[in-house]
């Protein structure tokens, strides 16, 4: 048995997310029973046991383990089917725009490229409609993993390019953003380890992958939060060079002498073949 069905990807998906048969019948919205019967058939196609189940609970074994991961993807995929057939049929948008593209890009980042990317490919020919998606911190490989995007910038070492095809638009160094009456701002540059413990000036820590990362600075949802708390100064950031486009006039950018520059790229699933993405691409990388 070598084809699984839809539907059992999400029981088990359910199921194995939750390791709990009652809270993953309730979020499917189904019975117990079918959904415990339906388990035991997939392991009885596919000839191995995909949960341990004893009085302590639920738990995957390593075969659980494997198609969680691959059933994941599985349903990323078909959901992204879905969701780039229904945008290139117009059946998805205002007034149903036909020939449109999703451009996924982290909130207030690469402004100044975006720009340029936008205007030089709404001159050429047949260009298609493209609808600029931001999104929270690393959140454009999700957003082109399930559909909701059909390309993305996306920024290394930050973003992870595993699965995906890309070509780097732009490398740059990175600045220390910080109170413009700090005593560190006077300084022409600075090195990472200059800015890694600063009494009363913490790093900014942003979500990933819904955790935040260890230290003792505060947590940060959005630009706008930061941008203030560092204005009245409260934590410092670091950031791309080209970031200094968005600083406020209580802010100073020093640069970094030994940070890892930042590269940016657009980004897209390797199995696309849009003629408008094609030509989104190619003017990308022509700037």
């Amino acid at each position: 048995m070598d084809t699984l069905e839809t539907r059992e990807l999400k029981y088990f998906t359910a199921v194995a997310e939750e390791l709990h048969f009652g809270r993953a019948a309730e979020r499917l919205g189904m019975a117990q029973p079918p959904l415990s019967r339906a388990i035991q058939q997939l392991e009885r196609r596919l000839g191995v046991c995909l949960l341990e189940r004893n009085r302590r609970g639920v738990s995957l074994t390593g075969a659980g383990e494997v198609l969680l991961h691959e059933g994941r993807a599985a349903l990323d995929a078909t959901t992204a089917a879905a969701r780039r057939t229904r945008r290139a049929g117009g059946t998805d948008g205002p007034g149903g725009l036909r020939n449109r593209l999703v451009l996924a890009v982290k909130a207030a980042a690469s402004h100044e490229l975006l720009q340029k990317l936008l205007d030089a490919y709404a001159a050429e020919p047949d260009a298609a409609e493209i609808e600029v998606l931001p999104s929270g911190m690393c959140g454009q490989e999700e957003m082109l993993r399930d559909g909701r995007a059909d390309v993305a910038l996306m920024y290394t070492p930050y973003n992870s390019l595993a699965g995906f095809d890309s070509e780097e638009l732009l490398t740059e160094g990175q600045i220390a953003i910080l109170p413009a009456g700090h005593p560190l701002a006077a300084h022409k540059t600075l090195s990472l380890a200059d800015v890694s413990d600063i009494p009363g000036l913490p790093l900014a820590r942003w979500p990933r992958n819904g955790t935040y990362p260890p230290g003792p600075g505060p947590e940060i949802h959005d630009q706008t939060q930061l941008a203030q708390l560092i204005a009245l100064g409260r934590t410092m950031a670091i950031f791309p060079d080209s970031a200094r486009a968005r600083l406020w006039a209580e802010h100073t950018a020093v640069p970094l002498t030994d940070a890892r520059p930042i590269g940016t790229h657009i980004v897209w699933p390797p199995h696309s073949r849009s003629l408008a993405l094609a030509g989104l691409i190619r003017t990308a990388v022509q700037l």
